[in-house]
């Protein structure tokens, strides 16, 4: 039978509906595979960005001693990350030193945390020894490089510290000072080890656990 053109466009017209209801159909349902697609992309970037904001440089790992003080905390923190020294061994030692005063001072003219003295200071590049920040970076240059004169030994690079280097040469050990033995002693019964790698300051990071861990810091929606 042949169809008007009246006829041929009513026919048409006929099956509007369906194409509305199809065209709704496959809108609809696309667009959720592309959401699903989607999804883990997205939560991948989510937790990420929660990471990002957890995991800043002011973390402190929680068995890293504290002074009291946040902004001391992260001086010695920092100055222990940047030099590979694990920060619970400059606590040591600067609680033995000064009790984290930073204007302290000796009778023989030791200053500040770390307590230097002068002509170490100049040696290690620190120009204010009033200054925490100068004092502890100081510091700690100078106990990494006596961990690493006597390979890890934390009882001879502590001893080296608070009578010098050429005294534990000069006894091929600890010095027979009443004061050195005890400030040995004293620093590694807080710190607990006796003895420190010599590590770079990445694999320290890691060595000593001074960063956060990142299966810790996910969402549940990423570990699905």
């Amino acid at each position: 039978m042949t169809l008007s053109p009246f006829g041929a466009r009513f026919s048409s017209f006929k099956f509007a509906p369906f194409a509305v209801v199809a065209l709704f159909l496959f809108t609809n349902v696309t667009g959720l595979l592309f959401n699903i697609a989607l999804a883990p992309s997205a939560r991948a970037s989510a937790n990420a960005d929660l990471v990002a904001l957890i995991r800043d440089e002011n973390y402190i790992p929680a068995d890293v001693p504290t002074s009291g003080n946040r902004d001391l905390d992260l001086i010695i923190f920092r100055a222990g990350k940047q030099y590979g020294v694990d920060p619970r061994l400059l606590h040591a030692v600067i609680w033995q030193e000064s009790k984290y005063k930073i204007q302290a001072r000796s009778h023989a003219g030791a200053q500040g945390l770390m307590q230097m003295i002068p002509a170490t200071a100049r040696r290690f590049g620190c120009a204010n020894v009033n200054d925490p920040a100068d004092n502890v970076q100081a510091g700690t240059r100078y106990l990494r490089f006596l961990l690493k004169r006597f390979n890890g030994n934390v009882s001879l690079a502590l001893a080296g510290y608070n009578a010098g280097e050429g005294s534990v040469d000069k006894y091929d050990g600890i010095p027979p000072y009443n004061e050195t033995q005890n400030y040995v002693r004293i620093i590694t019964g807080r710190y607990g080890k006796s003895f420190h790698p010599l590590l770079t300051p990445e694999d320290a990071v890691s060595a000593f656990r001074l960063t956060q861990d990142i299966a810790q810091l996910q969402t549940p929606t990423t570990q699905q």
